[in-house]
């Protein structure tokens, strides 16, 4: 099933469509959606390395959008919208004492975070709560998520064949890899803050 899910992933790249679904997954990632969009934008730049800069653009930009739709949700629909999705990752208890320093430090937060695969959606939340301001946020988040998804695809796009031939071989080991560093992740970070 890996196997195939793979290969339709890598299949998406030649599609025109494509770039539209990486868009909204990434878009939808940096406000409510668990799975980041480097699930698809590793596999469909290895497809088609000539689109990397591409690619890296449009998860950016709707990243950063999506960002600002997690912060509308944050500064007006906390109770209803926000707070759910804040107690779905396990942060509720942790929130209340991070809020209370978050705008000191804000902007380094949103810069830090935005480069990490702690959940972006949770600092874009938590922006709009403390109501850090919207241009120090804004910038924060343009410089971080470019940077992250143009190191991605820039990765990619300079050792891609070797790259995909070592992701094709090992591609259920890495998986396995990536999920036990994505929850040991949200694990230490849940213990940390």
């Amino acid at each position: 099933m890996l196997r195939r899910l793979y290969d339709f992933t890598m299949s998406l790249a030649a599609k025109p469509r494509a770039k539209w679904f990486l868009g909204g997954v990434s878009f939808i990632e940096s406000s409510f959606f668990p799975i980041p969009p480097d699930v698809l934008l590793i596999p469909m730049v290895l497809a088609n390395r000539a689109e990397a800069w591409r690619l890296a653009f449009i998860c950016s930009v709707t990243s950063v959008l999506g960002g600002m739709f997690g912060y509308l949700v944050g500064a007006f629909f906390f109770e209803l919208i926000g707070a759910p999705i804040i107690d779905f990752y396990g942060y509720a208890d942790k929130f209340i004492e991070f809020s209370a320093a978050y705008n000191e430090w804000g902007g380094w937060i949103v810069a830090f975070f935005g480069l990490t695969p702690f959940p972006y959606k949770v600092i874009t939340i938590a922006s709009g709560v403390t109501h850090l301001d919207i241009f120090v946020f804004i910038f924060a988040s343009v410089m971080s998520r470019s940077l992250r998804f143009f190191i991605v695809a820039g990765l990619l796009w300079k050792f891609g064949a070797p790259i995909q031939v070592f992701i094709e071989k090992y591609l259920g080991l890495l998986t396995i890899l990536f999920f036990v560093l994505l929850i040991g992740g949200f694990v230490a970070i849940k213990y940390l803050l």
